[in-house]
């Protein structure tokens, strides 16, 4: 699997990820399905996917419980997992509490990135936001810190607050959704060395017709899937990706997207 840095971190990461968004529940949790959730981080973590993105509001906390159990078999050092803040948690002494819980689910005492989920709503600001993921930062929670969904301006705000380095952006980001592209958001990361991590990346494979048939005709030339023309254009602009995924031929074919080079016309044709 391709390795890329994570910001002006010294960590590579697998170009290619697994989400969680949707295991063990979405708004509230759902025990149905958990083994084989657990079968599938275990799956793509054996293809090479050492990056497992959860989050505390994902399933009201179970998926993090999810993540927690499959951590126990595939062994915590082999994988970098992230997991986030909600926007409601952001005051210092709740946002302490939140960590800790987290952790407690994982079954670690630090995660390697913690993110805050969505920028701050008007009961406050950015800047405080920033300096609750410092104490995180700097009592040993985690050994990064990023953000998700923060336009260019919140993340210039967060930037001149911090002095830890802000590594990533998570975004939602797709051949179908481009939208991080139109303000000079994806240009801003990449020029300030924060890495653009793309969530949705397959936009639950909804294309409009004109775009399907460019990556049906891309895909046939290389032998490959939508799906695998889909992650390697997201992985040659430069973001990592994070698909979730439970059935086996569906880990498969995420792992395999990263060795399809798209040309530079190909490219431009999608």
């Amino acid at each position: 699997m391709k390795k890329m840095r994570l910001g002006k971190s010294q960590e590579t990461l697998s170009c290619v990820g697994i989400g969680t968004w949707g295991m063990g529940g979405k708004f509230e949790a759902d025990f149905l399905k958990d083994n084989e959730c657990v079968e599938a981080l275990i799956k793509a973590v054996e293809l090479g996917m050492d990056h497992i993105d959860t989050a505390e509001f994902y399933g009201k906390g179970h998926t993090e419980e999810i993540v927690g159990r499959a951590l126990k078999i595939i062994g915590r050092e082999r994988v970098f997992v992230t997991s986030k803040l909600w926007l409601t948690h952001l005051e210092r002494s709740i946002a302490i509490n939140s960590i800790k819980e987290s952790l407690r689910k994982i079954g670690t005492d630090h995660v390697d990135l913690y993110l805050i989920h969505w920028p701050p709503t008007k009961d406050k600001s950015i800047e405080e936001a920033v300096d609750v993921m410092n104490d995180i930062l700097n009592a040993g929670y985690t050994r990064y810190i990023g953000v998700s969904n923060f336009s260019v301006s919140e993340l210039e705000r967060a930037m001149n607050r911090t002095k830890s380095r802000i590594v990533c952006n998570q975004v939602r980001y797709n051949v179908q959704d481009r939208s991080v592209e139109e303000p000079g958001l994806f240009d801003f990361c990449k020029s300030n060395n924060i890495s653009i991590v793309a969530y949705s990346p397959l936009n639950r494979m909804e294309f409009d017709p004109s775009l399907k048939k460019r990556l049906e005709e891309v895909g046939k030339f290389h032998n490959a899937s939508i799906t695998q023309v889909v992650l390697a254009w997201l992985i040659k602009k430069g973001a990592f990706v994070i698909p979730k995924a439970i059935e086996e031929e569906h880990l498969v074919e995420n792992a395999k997207s990263w060795s399809l080079e798209l040309s530079d016309e190909e490219m431009e044709m999608i």
